[in-house]
């Protein structure tokens, strides 16, 4: 039997590849849907589990694959019943995945990226840089992951691609992973019922637009001019609204999803009265959605919340200028809740270890 290091992750595999392989080791290629439904819809935990495959295949899968690489670290439930999981990879470092119910959805939010290189300056993800991309099959895991927390009346409805990292960095891998979610034996997740978070980069806004999926795409806006949007978003120096706007256009125009554009409010920085009608006056004319989202509290960061009169009098703007505006509910508010604020205080005591 090969050792636990040269056995390959089979969430890697797509249907093709499994498929294959299964042939080349004197299987049926429809074993391939059968491991898929085991892995993707009963929540097997290894290949011996698979009770319905030959004893030979399961032998075979052991001696080739690994279901999961990565380990459960810790595991944090709100009183709100969101649950947060910390995976320790194989290589050592920290992913966090988050489980968020409410009445009629069970939502994950995933990273993508092992640290984030964007450097929003109110945000716990980027403080200690980025690592390296996720592979595939780390994002898939994260899923998995949680779908085996949940008991067997729940199943996962949404997926939000709003955890640590900048999705839009690591197409290559989140893409296939979202193509084994939509297809026959993944989830059964629709394109409409995954969000993707980017910072705006529009070369790879335009990329996922081609893509052939309308998935729901949310632009971190923060900042509604380039003067204030290059302080909290340092990439934006790069990038200009402008051409953010321009490729979400686009990005509607080619799938017919309108985009969502995410702003945190800063208390102080980009919540006054004229930086809503600046966001009003770029986004009016535009089928768009402004997701309004309230500082979450970080110790490491100096900004804070701004006051819910303050917060219903941006709103009001926003809405008296045409623009449809919520306001996102804090979920796990009594956890560390933030984007990147467990991983980063489990990577920090490490240092102080080493």
């Amino acid at each position: 039997m090969n050792s636990l290091s040269q056995r390959l992750p089979i969430l890697d595999s797509s249907s093709q590849s499994l498929e294959e392989w299964c042939v080349a080791h004197d299987q049926p290629a429809y074993r391939a849907g059968q491991v898929r439904r085991w892995i993707f819809g009963k929540r097997v935990g290894d290949f011996a589990g698979m009770h319905d495959l030959p004893a030979k295949l399961r032998a075979d899968l052991l001696d080739k694959y690994r279901l999961f690489t990565a380990r459960v670290s810790a595991h944090q439930i709100a009183s709100d019943r969101t649950e947060k999981l910390l995976l320790k990879l194989a290589d050592g470092h920290f992913v966090e995945c988050v489980l968020m119910r409410e009445p009629k959805r069970r939502t994950v939010c995933v990273s993508t990226q092992v640290g984030c290189a964007m450097g929003c300056v109110f945000c716990a993800s980027g403080l200690m840089g980025v690592k390296r991309d996720l592979s595939t099959s780390e994002i898939l895991e994260q899923i998995l992951r949680v779908d085996r927390l949940m008991p067997r009346e729940e199943r996962i409805t949404n997926l939000v691609v709003m955890g640590i990292g900048e999705p839009l960095a690591n197409l290559k891998a989140l893409l296939p992973a979202l193509d084994t979610l939509n297809e026959k034996g993944g989830l059964g997740l629709g394109a409409r019922r995954i969000t993707i978070s980017t910072v705006g980069l529009p070369d790879q806004m335009r990329t996922l637009a081609r893509h052939g999926k309308a998935f729901n795409l949310a632009v971190s806006l923060h900042a509604p001019n380039d003067e204030l949007r290059n302080e909290l978003v340092p990439i934006n120096k790069s990038t200009g609204i402008e051409n953010i706007l321009a490729a979400a256009d686009e990005y509607f125009e080619c799938t017919g999803r309108r985009v969502t554009y995410e702003y945190v409010l800063l208390s102080g920085l980009n919540d006054q009265d004229t930086h809503a009608r600046q966001l009003g006056a770029i986004l009016k004319h535009r089928n768009a959605h402004v997701n309004l989202i309230p500082m979450n509290g970080v110790s490491e960061l100096a900004f804070c919340e701004p006051s819910a009169p303050r917060t219903r009098q941006f709103v009001e703007i926003l809405q008296e200028s045409g623009v449809a505006t919520t306001v996102r509910k804090r979920k796990g508010a009594d956890i560390d809740a933030a984007c990147g604020q467990l991983r980063l205080k489990r990577e920090r005591s490490l240092v102080q270890l080493g």
